[in-house]
């Protein structure tokens, strides 16, 4: 089975090219959607005591989590060795199912992938680019967006030209979605014929 490391900065297309790879049939673990789930189930607990009134009605609140991290410098680390174990043990879950049920290649599709040093434990890495005029756009169109959050999450987020020279796939997004699409049926098709890299010029 192989292991797909599917990442992208901020708006490059991720979200949408990781359901290319959905729609193709291919198993995708989000790791966001994992996050979302905890927020309301196993992370309620230790994310309130580590951060005191950040739940409400047993669930995370997102934006006053957000606030208190805004002002602490330390929240994003303790907010993560809480948050990590739990993804991962939810990671480990769906890759023993997938193994279980036969399937030849699985997504994780992890915004952090590079940051948060899982790079050896996929087979394959997948970078989802864009031109950072159309990544620009796309971030500030998010319904409360600033230009101030924009700048916080792409401080946290290892450069797009450093992921570019990492990966062994590109979907560059810039050219429009049909143009992804194609271009994850064209990485699947190479995945299937045992191609687990290509050169860029990244």
């Amino acid at each position: 089975m192989i292991i797909v490391g599917l990442t992208g900065s901020i708006g490059m297309g991720k979200t949408t090219t990781a359901r290319f790879f959905a729609d193709e049939g291919i198993p995708v673990n989000d790791a966001d959607a994992v996050v979302h789930d905890l927020y309301r189930s196993d992370a309620v607990e230790p994310v309130e005591r580590e951060f005191p009134g950040s739940t409400k009605d047993g669930a995370v609140d997102r934006q006053e989590l957000s606030r208190q991290l805004a002002s602490r410098p330390d929240g994003f680390k303790r907010l993560e060795a809480i948050v990590h174990p739990l993804v991962r043990e939810r990671e480990h879950q769906f890759l023993d199912r997938q193994k279980e049920a036969g399937a030849d290649i699985v997504v994780l599709d992890i915004p952090l992938l590079f940051e948060s040093g899982r790079v050896n434990a996929m087979d394959t890495i997948v970078v989802v680019t864009s031109d950072p005029d159309i990544q620009r756009e796309r971030v500030l169109a998010r319904p409360a967006m600033t230009e101030e959050k924009f700048q916080l999450i792409l401080s946290r987020q290892t450069p797009d030209r450093e992921k570019r020279q990492k990966a062994d796939f590109l979907v560059d997004t810039s050219n429009g979605m049909d143009a992804a699409r194609a271009r994850v049926q064209a990485i699947i098709k190479s995945l299937r014929a045992g191609i687990l890299s290509e050169k860029t010029d990244a």
